[in-house]
Protein backbone atom coordinates (compact mmCIF):
# COMPACT_ATOMS: atom_id res chain seq x y z
CA UNK A 1 0.00 0.00 0.00
CA UNK A 2 1.50 3.31 -1.11
CA UNK A 3 1.31 6.39 1.02
CA UNK A 4 0.08 9.38 -0.98
CA UNK A 5 2.16 12.55 -0.78
CA UNK A 6 0.53 15.79 0.24
CA UNK A 7 0.77 17.98 -2.86
CA UNK A 8 -0.21 21.65 -3.06
CA UNK A 9 -1.93 22.77 -6.25
CA UNK A 10 -2.07 26.36 -7.46
CA UNK A 11 -5.35 25.95 -9.35
CA UNK A 12 -8.63 26.73 -7.61
CA UNK A 13 -12.35 26.44 -8.23
CA UNK A 14 -13.75 28.95 -10.80
CA UNK A 15 -10.34 29.45 -12.51
CA UNK A 16 -10.47 29.77 -16.30
CA UNK A 17 -8.17 27.06 -17.73
CA UNK A 18 -7.07 25.70 -21.11
CA UNK A 19 -6.65 21.96 -21.76
CA UNK A 20 -3.14 21.26 -23.09
CA UNK A 21 -3.30 17.46 -23.47
CA UNK A 22 -5.85 14.72 -24.13
CA UNK A 23 -8.86 14.40 -26.40
CA UNK A 24 -10.15 17.93 -25.65
CA UNK A 25 -6.84 19.69 -26.37
CA UNK A 26 -7.18 23.44 -26.97
CA UNK A 27 -10.58 23.83 -25.29
CA UNK A 28 -11.11 26.24 -22.42
CA UNK A 29 -13.47 26.14 -19.47
CA UNK A 30 -14.07 26.97 -15.83
CA UNK A 31 -13.02 24.60 -13.02
CA UNK A 32 -16.02 23.18 -11.16
CA UNK A 33 -14.15 20.97 -8.69
CA UNK A 34 -10.54 20.27 -7.67
CA UNK A 35 -9.81 16.81 -6.23
CA UNK A 36 -6.49 17.18 -4.40
CA UNK A 37 -6.27 13.52 -3.37
CA UNK A 38 -6.40 12.26 -6.98
CA UNK A 39 -4.77 15.29 -8.61
CA UNK A 40 -7.71 15.85 -10.96
CA UNK A 41 -10.07 18.68 -11.91
CA UNK A 42 -13.56 18.74 -13.39
CA UNK A 43 -14.00 21.40 -16.08
CA UNK A 44 -17.38 22.78 -17.08
CA UNK A 45 -18.59 21.28 -20.39
CA UNK A 46 -15.34 19.38 -21.13
CA UNK A 47 -14.45 15.66 -21.20
CA UNK A 48 -18.11 14.61 -21.39
CA UNK A 49 -18.87 10.91 -20.87
CA UNK A 50 -22.13 8.97 -20.91
CA UNK A 51 -23.23 7.31 -17.69
CA UNK A 52 -26.20 5.11 -16.90
CA UNK A 53 -28.13 6.64 -13.99
CA UNK A 54 -30.73 4.87 -11.91
CA UNK A 55 -34.09 6.43 -11.07
CA UNK A 56 -33.83 7.40 -7.39
CA UNK A 57 -37.18 9.06 -6.73
CA UNK A 58 -40.57 8.92 -8.39
CA UNK A 59 -40.18 12.31 -10.10
CA UNK A 60 -36.48 11.92 -11.06
CA UNK A 61 -35.70 10.29 -14.40
CA UNK A 62 -33.12 7.61 -14.94
CA UNK A 63 -31.39 6.57 -18.15
CA UNK A 64 -28.21 7.58 -19.93
CA UNK A 65 -26.91 11.06 -19.04
CA UNK A 66 -23.80 13.00 -20.04
CA UNK A 67 -21.55 14.22 -17.21
CA UNK A 68 -18.11 15.82 -16.97
CA UNK A 69 -15.30 13.37 -16.22
CA UNK A 70 -12.15 14.37 -14.31
CA UNK A 71 -8.96 15.49 -16.09
CA UNK A 72 -5.44 15.27 -14.63
CA UNK A 73 -4.38 18.61 -13.20
CA UNK A 74 -1.10 18.42 -15.14
CA UNK A 75 -3.08 18.54 -18.42
CA UNK A 76 -4.51 22.03 -17.83
CA UNK A 77 -3.00 25.55 -17.69
CA UNK A 78 -4.51 28.67 -16.17
CA UNK A 79 -5.55 31.42 -18.59
CA UNK A 80 -4.21 34.96 -18.10
CA UNK A 81 -6.44 37.72 -19.46
CA UNK A 82 -3.48 39.38 -21.24
CA UNK A 83 -1.18 36.60 -22.45
CA UNK A 84 -3.27 33.39 -22.55
CA UNK A 85 -2.18 30.05 -21.01
CA UNK A 86 0.56 30.55 -18.45
CA UNK A 87 2.13 29.23 -15.28
CA UNK A 88 1.53 30.66 -11.82
CA UNK A 89 4.03 32.25 -9.45
CA UNK A 90 3.26 33.11 -5.84
CA UNK A 91 4.31 36.55 -4.56
CA UNK A 92 3.93 38.00 -1.11
CA UNK A 93 2.48 41.53 -0.98
CA UNK A 94 1.54 43.19 2.32
CA UNK A 95 1.68 39.84 4.19
CA UNK A 96 -0.73 38.33 1.65
CA UNK A 97 0.07 35.62 -0.88
CA UNK A 98 -0.97 36.57 -4.41
CA UNK A 99 -1.13 34.37 -7.51
CA UNK A 100 0.62 36.12 -10.38
CA UNK A 101 1.07 35.39 -14.11
CA UNK A 102 4.59 34.12 -14.78
CA UNK A 103 4.78 35.89 -18.18
CA UNK A 104 3.37 39.39 -17.59
CA UNK A 105 3.16 39.62 -13.78
CA UNK A 106 -0.55 40.43 -13.70
CA UNK A 107 -2.56 39.24 -10.69
CA UNK A 108 -4.75 36.17 -11.34
CA UNK A 109 -8.24 36.20 -9.84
Amino acid sequence: MQKSKKVKYKLKKNDQVKIIAGKNIGNTGRILKVNKADGTVIIEGQNMVKKAMRQKKQNQKGGIVEIEAPIRISNVMIMCKKCGPTRIKIEKKNDKKMRMCKKCGEELA
